[in-house]
């Protein structure tokens, strides 16, 4: 029965970290009715969330649950069965998660399949063309701008794919009062990022660029605005992380490591500094000065280059004597944010494509780019990382298999940390 002939449109959302539980279970309200809550799960994985960063987001007063892959899978069949299939399904992951579970509900063949939506988190800076073949096959993908679904429809169109399913929209989580300054209050705040820069020595100069900033401006309280804590994962591994790099230096007062919510951060943000995080946008689009430091080049790598014609590029030099960039208005348009539309405008092609799907007596087959046809030395070796074999035995759960499954991810979380740098240096000798 099509969803439109119902009241509810049931959801769920699947995701493999933090920060993507945050977009898909946003995405998943903005583009379907609000009656009903989405159902959350999260990949079991390298990057499982822990508990408090799933809190943080504050998304969701209910917790996601923990699933693999095939469990997942066996949720919707399992649902289906019941009389209570999902009309919409949101895969919050890594584009090789997305193809394994394109395939797994395909090969779950229902009565009537869910409608799969899937995206980016933030900004698409490496991997572009990789990430979106291995998307290539949802119903929906959504990209966060104009200038998001340009560059995605002409990778699909470049190699004969379809590029009917990519819609533009915006990123779920921008919002919050416009910036206003208040008499008294100073605060830079640098948006810190668990991979870029990569190496120890990067990190270590923008720490010390900052607590020298810090020094500077003995009035200016200067905020280091961190994603996880020591021992807690994110979408990107971290391996040095700031908490450890600054008992090496002798901060001073006006000088704080803060966590939390980012909009709530922002509320009271006079200056947000960044490499390339997407946080950027966040106060971008709720006119917060922002500033993208070029200190370390402007790279692919560090993924900076995507705010080039922005306005917004600047080093620590500039801001150590107070010169404060401003964005280039055009720009800002095309990325979709501080627009002249109402923000909620921006789902509205998603909510109608959504529609436009559920309507309809029966959805086509799930058709990606990926096939054993288009890349037999590349496609199997994809779905195997994710082993999605439905058939095999349910392990049975149980009060020791999650004490040892939580102490081998803490083992595996500390020799990221701990045991590869040492060896990396070993390495180097």
């Amino acid at each position: 029965m099509p969803a439109s002939t119902r009241e509810a449109v049931r959801t769920a959302v699947l995701a493999d970290s933090d920060t993507r539980w945050k977009w898909g279970a946003l995405t998943a309200r903005r583009i379907t009715p609000a009656a009903v809550e989405p159902t959350g799960f999260v990949l079991r994985g390298r990057a499982t969330p822990t508990a408090r960063q799933l809190a943080e987001t504050g998304v969701s007063d209910t917790a996601p649950r923990e699933v693999t892959g095939a469990e997942f899978l066996r949720e919707v069949r399992d649902a289906e069965a019941r009389g209570e299939g999902y009309d919409v399904v949101v895969l919050a992951l890594v584009g090789g998660a997305v193809r394994a579970l394109l395939q797994g509900l395909a090969d779950l063949g229902p009565a009537r399949r869910p409608v799969v939506v899937t995206g980016y988190v933030g900004v698409v800076y490496e991997k572009l063309t990789d990430g979106l073949l291995l998307r290539h096959g949802a119903d929906v993908v959504l990209a966060n701008s104009r200038h998001d679904a340009e560059r995605f429809r002409a990778v699909y169109e470049g190699v004969g794919a379809c590029a009917e399913p990519v819609v533009e929209a915006a990123l779920p989580f921008l919002g919050g009062a416009p910036h206003t300054p208040e008499a008294g209050r100073d605060t830079l705040v640098f948006a810190a990022q668990p991979s870029v820069p990569a190496t120890r020595a990067e990190r270590a100069y923008l720490l010390r660029r900052l607590v020298g900033h810090a020094r500077l401006h003995p009035g200016r309280e200067v905020l280091l605005k961190l994603r996880s804590k020591p021992g807690e994962h994110t979408t990107h591994l971290e391996e040095f992380p700031f908490q450890k790099l600054v008992r090496e230096l002798d901060a001073p007062v006006n000088f704080r490591l803060v966590y939390g919510h980012m909009g709530e951060v922002l509320d009271r943000t006079d200056l947000l500094v960044t490499v390339s995080s997407t946080a950027a946008l966040e106060a971008l689009h709720r006119r917060v000065p922002t500033a993208v430091l070029t200190d370390l080049g402007v790279r692919e790598a560090l993924g900076n280059h995507h705010f080039v014609g922005s306005g917004l590029l600047t080093s620590f030099d500039l801001l150590d004597r107070g010169l404060v960039p401003a964005p280039d208005e055009t720009w800002l348009a095309r990325q979709g944010v501080a627009a002249d539309t109402p923000y909620e405008a921006a789902f509205d092609a998603a909510r109608e494509r959504v529609a436009a799907l559920l309507a309809l007596p029966a959805l086509p087959p799930v058709t990606p780019y990926y096939t054993a046809e288009t890349a037999p030395g590349y496609l199997p070796g994809v779905l195997a990382r994710h082993r999605l074999d439905i058939t095999a035995p349910e392990p049975r759960e149980s009060g020791l298999r999650r004490v040892v499954r939580e102490a081998a991810r803490g083992a595996y979380r500390q020799g990221v940390q701990r045991v590869a740098p040492v060896i990396r240096r070993l390495g180097e000798l």
